[in-house]
């Protein structure tokens, strides 16, 4: 029998691994590189295993934990939005394939800082230099304990800010205490520098300021500060409003159903987060006299409702009154969506 050339087995593996990618909502974007082209401050081989197989890992997975799921079609910003719901695997795998797509993409072996432009002089407004900034991300990378992400990103009130996130989280996910659109990341998982590195984090940092991308990083910046993503990241970011919801859905729906026992025990539960949300800071997109209006009639509607249930009032006053209430809550979301 013939043996079929090495190409050919080699082409095979390739068309494979390029179905796998494909198979499902998300796919491995094209490195816009060769695995060399960082070196000799990134190898080539970490680069080719860290693109081949640990980002293309987190695409496979992804695809495979949302099948079937409420999240499958969903945008990457909006499954990463409400990861909180999603579970550890969807989570983690849309993390790992979105914060590799823009670390790629924010490399380069031209390191081309330009003070003059938008994303230097906010650098220089926020941090007093390029040198200040590095000195940041290098010490919270450093001290990011474990696997993790350092991040230069734009908060939800469109200042620059430097954070770190464990694992594969970052600033764009519920339930992170960094919240904004990231504009620069910096791995500092050891699968992105063990090779060459060691277990010297502070060499693979020093080092990887030679191939930061400043010109894509000045476009991320741009396109972030008219992103209307930013609004909805600002909206799940208010605290108090997600804890009211909370509650809100928790006995509504039920009341729905004709059990009105979920309201009749958390009324005062109710009342107490509708006096915390009117008390709390309200994000600076939100802050209008129609939104505080809300606020105060989302209030006086929780004190009636309270009121009605401890005088264990007739359950069609108490549907009603959380039907209102309700009602008020939806004018508040509605004008946040505006």
């Amino acid at each position: 029998m013939k043996k079929l050339p090495i190409l050919f087995f080699a082409l095979l593996a390739l068309a494979q691994l390029t179905f796998a990618q494909s198979e499902g909502q998300f796919s491995l974007p094209k490195l816009p590189y060769e695995y060399n082209a960082l070196e000799p401050y990134i190898d080539a081989q970490t680069m080719e295993i860290h693109y081949s197989r640990h980002h293309a890992g987190y695409v496979n997975n992804l695809n495979k934990a949302l099948k079937g799921t409420k999240f499958e079609n969903r945008s990457i910003e909006e499954i990463m939005l409400y990861s909180e719901r999603a579970g550890d695997a969807i989570r983690n795998n849309a993390g790992g394939h979105y914060n590799h797509s823009l670390f790629w993409n924010i490399l380069s072996k031209d390191s081309n800082y330009e003070p003059n432009s938008e994303i230097g002089k906010s650098i220089t407004k926020e941090f007093g230099s390029l040198d200040s900034l590095k000195k940041l991300l290098n010490s919270a990378a450093a001290t990011r304990f474990g696997s993790g992400w350092v991040w230069l990103y734009l908060t939800t009130d469109k200042k620059l800010a430097v954070g770190s996130s464990p694992n594969q989280d970052n600033p764009i996910m519920g339930g992170s205490p960094i919240r904004g659109l990231p504009i620069l990341g910096i791995d500092v998982w050891e699968h992105a520098y063990y090779l060459k590195y060691q277990n010297k984090r502070g060499d693979y940092l020093a080092a990887i300021w030679n191939v930061i991308n400043w010109k894509t990083v000045n476009d991320n910046y741009k396109a972030a500060l008219t992103n209307p993503f930013l609004k909805t990241i600002e909206k799940d970011a208010w605290t108090e409003l997600k804890e009211f919801h909370k509650v809100m859905a928790q006995t509504f729906h039920p009341a729905e159903e004709g059990n009105l026992q979920p309201i009749k025990t958390r009324s005062g539960e109710m009342l107490a987060k509708a006096k915390m949300l009117q008390a709390g800071k309200i994000p600076a997109s939100f802050d209008t006299p129609q939104i505080k209006k809300a606020l105060s009639d989302l209030v006086t509607g929780s004190e009636s409702l309270d009121k009605l249930v401890m005088k264990k009032k007739k359950d069609a006053a108490i549907a009603a009154s959380l039907t209102k209430l309700h009602d008020t809550f939806h004018i508040i979301q509605g004008l946040c969506n505006e």
